[in-house]
């Protein structure tokens, strides 16, 4: 999850061993000053990791009109990663808006939620404890450790794993230890 431009499609893209599904359409409202397409519907790939274990990879619409598609596929998540845009002036306004919908939509569901930064790049002088911070301040019912927030490049295979592979140690965690 995470607003438009944050790197959601390119990420999954990234990741993905198949082909990806993607339902881009060409943006025709305020998406377009961030780029042509926009996902509408979602991006869907799978992650192999041996042995017959899998991981399904789906990017959600970053657009509130969109919304509706957050209900279905959170009904089906094991684990969240919110991707956020650090070149964008509301990067904490977006952290807050998208905990909220999550917060609304997980209500008695704990599931693991791990934030990737992306564009770092762009503004390296901020530092990205503005976000621990925020998180830190939030009341979320998410489960019970400090979110972990990283930085990343959804062009980079090893920087997403490792997003991936944060959520998936946090899901064996609570499976263990409830």
């Amino acid at each position: 999850m995470g607003p438009v431009g944050a790197g959601k499609s390119m990420a999954v893209q990234t990741l993905s061993d198949i082909d990806v599904l993607d339902t881009d359409e060409r943006a025709t409202d305020e998406t377009a000053a961030y780029k042509q397409n926009t996902t509408v519907c979602m991006d869907a790939g799978v992650l192999e990791l041996g042995s017959g274990d899998k991981v399904r990879l789906i990017g959600a619409p970053g657009q509130d009109r969109f919304d509706f598609m957050w209900d279905i596929l959170l009904q089906q998540a094991r684990a969240v990663i919110l991707l956020l845009d650090h070149s964008r002036v509301s990067r904490l306004e977006d952290l807050d808006h998208f905990m909220d919908r999550l917060g609304e939509r997980l209500v008695g569901r704990k599931l693991p939620l791990a934030v990737g930064i992306t564009h770092v790049e762009l503004l390296p002088e901020l530092s990205l404890g503005i976000y621990r911070r925020r998180l830190r301040e939030r009341e979320d019912s998410f489960p019970a450790c400090v979110v972990p927030v990283l930085p990343v490049d959804a062009r980079e295979k090893k920087d997403m794993q490792t997003l991936v592979l944060t959520v998936a140690a946090m899901l064996e965690m609570m499976h263990r230890y409830g």
